[in-house]
């Protein structure tokens, strides 16, 4: 399961240290989700807010995060990074399923789509039920943060309910007896971002200090700005073909956070 709300808070916050920075560029990667620069097959199903295609709430908020992705691109070293289409940029509020586990999963559990849209139909109902606090869940962005293949922007919740709503939320995912018997479970910690976009070949000769100056740059400027601030509305269930396009339709399961 996932972290108190101050445990969250502590551990993303330390992603944004030089120290981590350093040990973080170490061990990036080519990400195996692109050949040539395009996006291959991966697919599956996550929980997500609507992109930014679909997301009315929080234009603003994804308008700064394009252009922080073209000023990125211009600063480091020259296709280091496969940017994503702005319009797909989303928060995962619960990974899934995908590649493998999702294929042998619809070849091995008859109607497995089905039954997986109404086990997080049945989750969604159950989170409803809970007796939460009114009020927006709202985060904002703390920093750039460096996976082993993509380069994110982190977001830290402004309280604890903002916090709480999406922690109960994968409860209900991730504890839904249905999903687990379709082989899906929890496998990693919230650590809530947007991607910008994902590394291509690693140069011998990348300058990761340069990377670093960049990076922390970009945090000093959010450091001295008014926060950027996503609103946390709306959860959906989409499935993907790739990671620049999560499928939407009228029937697509819903919840209101």
């Amino acid at each position: 399961m996932d972290e108190t709300y101050q445990m969250y808070v502590n551990r993303v916050a330390s992603l944004t240290l030089p120290t981590s920075y350093q040990n973080q560029l170490k061990n990036i990667q080519k990400s195996p989700k692109f050949q040539q620069r395009q996006p291959v097959s991966f697919p599956g199903y996550t929980v997500l807010t609507p992109p930014y295609q679909d997301d009315t709430t929080n234009e603003s908020f994804y308008e700064q995060l394009n252009l922080i992705q073209q000023q990125l691109i211009e600063k480091i070293a020259p296709n280091l990074l496969i940017p994503l289409p702005p319009e797909s940029f989303h928060l995962t509020l619960a990974d899934l399923i995908w590649e493998d586990n999702y294929l042998n999963g619809i070849k091995s559990e008859q109607n497995f789509d089905e039954k997986l849209e109404k086990a997080i139909t049945e989750s969604f109902e159950t989170y409803q039920k809970i007796d939460l606090e009114k009020g927006e869940s709202q985060w904002q962005i703390l920093g750039l943060l460096v996976f082993p293949r993509a380069l994110v922007v982190g977001l830290v919740p402004c309280n604890e309910l903002s916090y709480d709503k999406i922690y109960q939320l994968r409860r209900t995912i991730y504890q839904n007896k249905q999903l687990i018997g379709l082989g899906i479970q929890q496998q990693y910690l919230l650590t809530a971002h947007v991607t910008l976009g994902y590394f291509d070949e690693i140069p011998d000769n990348l300058d990761r200090s340069s990377l670093e100056s960049v990076i922390l740059s970009f945090n000093d400027q959010w450091i001295e700005k008014e926060p950027q601030i996503l609103k946390v509305a709306q959860g959906e269930l989409r499935k993907f073909e790739n990671m620049t396009e999560f499928l939407s339709d009228q029937t697509n399961p819903k919840v209101m956070i």
